[in-house]
């Protein structure tokens, strides 16, 4: 200690921050390449963290847009970032260049819940032989136990028949449906992969719900990212299972359910559900240490598949539900459709949709609009590649900006607005658009179909034969509230404060009519302020704190 004087300190401080320095540019010497793209400068060794915005990055990637592009670049510590915006950008990544970048990026922030080289699950697995032996094997076993079969519609408008007769419980009081359809879409996933349904007041149900719901606030913010890209702070003792409880609570659960799943199990009868069909495979892989089919697999890919369908399909029907209030003449259009097609007494089937084109049109029109996944899921470029001229090298995280696509003004007669029109031809038919990425496109796309599409595709149709909702205009919200994405900022999500009343099963002169706003609640949600409403003006490049007032 005594070679640290007075004398000596000053030089060995100032010989460390040059080192420090020289690693710090040697980390980022990729942007001097003459190709790489533009963005922000970084600060030495923490990037451009410190200056994310990290509870509303759609818009602060909105104004680096403005200033460098579609496609630009950040550094979150050491870990360089393109970002890539609109639809020719995002098209000629995912699409045309999919091989180059399917992959995705190293998570050290899951190791501690058991994410490993054979253990990946199935959302975040590295792009290669685990991952497609996971893939081959959900859709087909999925397949097998009624995905995009009349087993799966019968749980789906049974399930639909007990949230309808959940809502009419309410017996005409204001209530928030999210919980209500967090239960009901759970239980289909559930039916999927643990072969049972729950009651809505079942303990383990709730506790699933729960610990999902914190699991994903959690999963967001600039703590998060911080630690994974600065994963050194991941040995902090405690550090992990402190910042991640919800997270390992909700693993610890499933593998609870999942014993609980063996225990029962014979194995001379056919498979019940997922778990058992995943067990089987455990077996016949056994002696094989390259398989992906191992006991801490089995408890990602439950886990990945059942918040992954749960949460999406959710979110997308209380979206469904928000925009059939705010938007009467086309509820009426769709009720009317319904009633030609199926009629008041039958409940919908999938066959049904190829006679129903402008109730198709609405759900294509609420994912677009919803937009409930507006990053999507980080890419990683597994070698050097090329998008819209400039250089991406191998190993860099690609933030595919999917909001950017789905309201691209280039693109959409009216990409502020619901309007289900952008579905639908001159003649009144169904029409794709190659901009309809509502999750993913390329290699990575979700299985199609998957269980959150086909329960999503029959729930409006099994909530809105002889039923319908409130319609009354909303009370007018005041400008510069929150933005829609404060508390799950990965999520685009409908108004925490959205009530109903419980019109579902009551006779028509006693269904209330209108949308129940309390006072000082959340304002209705736009895109960094665009408007929801049909009679407001939408900015063309909105601010985050300048929303418009929604009449």
């Amino acid at each position: 200690m005594g070679l640290l004087t007075g004398d000596t300190l000053g030089p060995l401080a100032v010989a460390v921050a040059i080192f420090l320095l020289l690693v710090d540019l040697m980390h980022r010497r990729r942007r001097w390449a003459t190709r790489y793209p533009p963005g922000p400068t970084p600060v030495p060794m923490v990037g451009n963290l410190l200056q994310m915005d990290f509870q509303e990055p759609i818009c602060y990637f909105s104004q680096l847009q403005g200033r460098f592009g579609n496609v630009f670049s950040l550094e979150l510590a050491w870990t360089p970032v393109v970002v890539l915006n609109g639809l020719e950008a995002v098209r000629e990544a995912l699409v045309h260049r999919s091989e180059d970048t399917a992959d995705r990026p190293p998570m050290p922030i899951y190791d501690h819940l058991g994410l490993g080289p054979e253990s990946q699950g199935l959302f975040l697995a590295r792009y290669g032989r685990a991952w497609r032996e996971q893939r081959r094997f959900s859709l087909s076993t999925l397949r097998n136990f009624g995905l995009g079969r009349k087993s799966l519609e019968q749980w789906v408008t049974e399930e639909a028949s007990c949230l309808c007769a959940a809502f009419a419980e309410q017996a005409g009081r204001p209530f928030g449906p999210g919980a209500l359809l967090n239960k009901a879409v759970g239980n289909v996933i559930s039916s999927l992969t643990y072969g049972r349904r729950f009651e809505y007041d079942d303990p383990r149900l709730l506790q699933l719900l729960e610990l999902t719901q914190q699991a994903l606030k959690q999963d967001s913010g600039f703590l998060r990212e911080a630690l994974n890209s600065i994963p050194v702070l991941l040995h902090i003792p405690g550090l992990a299972s402190k910042v991640f409880s919800a997270q390992k609570a909700f693993i610890t659960l499933t593998n609870e359910m999942i014993q609980e799943h063996r225990k029962t199990r014979d194995p001379t009868q056919p498979p019940r559900h997922l778990i058992d069909a995943f067990v089987d495979e455990i077996e016949k892989a056994k002696g094989n240490p390259k398989t992906s089919f191992n006991e801490e697999n089995l408890c990602m890919v439950t886990s990945d598949l059942f918040v992954a369908g749960m949460v999406s399909t959710s979110i997308t029907l209380t979206w469904a539900l928000l925009l059939m209030i705010l938007h009467p003449d086309v509820q009426r259009r769709v009720q009317q459709e319904i009633d030609e097609v199926i009629g008041r007494e039958q409940l919908p089937e999938m066959g049904d949709q190829t006679r129903m084109p402008f109730t198709v049109a609405v759900i294509h029109e609420v994912q677009r609009f919803g937009d409930i996944v507006p990053l999507g899921v980080p890419h990683m470029t597994s070698r050097d590649t090329e998008v819209q001229g400039f250089l991406i090298p191998k190993g860099t995280t690609l933030i595919t900006n999917l909001s950017s696509v789905l309201k691209d003004e280039k693109v959409w007669k009216k990409p502020f607005r619901f309007y289900p029109e952008h579905f639908l031809d001159a003649q009144g038919h169904f029409v794709k658009h190659e901009a309809f990425m509502p999750f993913s496109a390329g290699a990575r796309v979700p299985g199609s179909p998957t269980p959150p599409r086909e329960s999503w595709r029959l729930g409006p149709g099994a909530g809105l034969t002889g039923r319908s909702f409130p319609t009354r205009r909303p009370p007018r919200l005041p400008r510069g509230a929150p933005g829609p994405h404060g508390a799950l900022p990965l999520l685009h999500l409908p108004p925490a404060a959205l009530q109903l009343f419980s019109a579902c099963g009551a006779a028509p002169a006693q269904r209330p009519r209108g949308l129940h706003l309390p006072e000082g609640s959340s304002p209705l949600p736009a895109l960094c302020g665009a408007s929801l409403g049909a009679g407001t003006t939408t900015p063309r490049r909105p601010a985050p704190q300048q929303g418009p007032e929604v009449q």
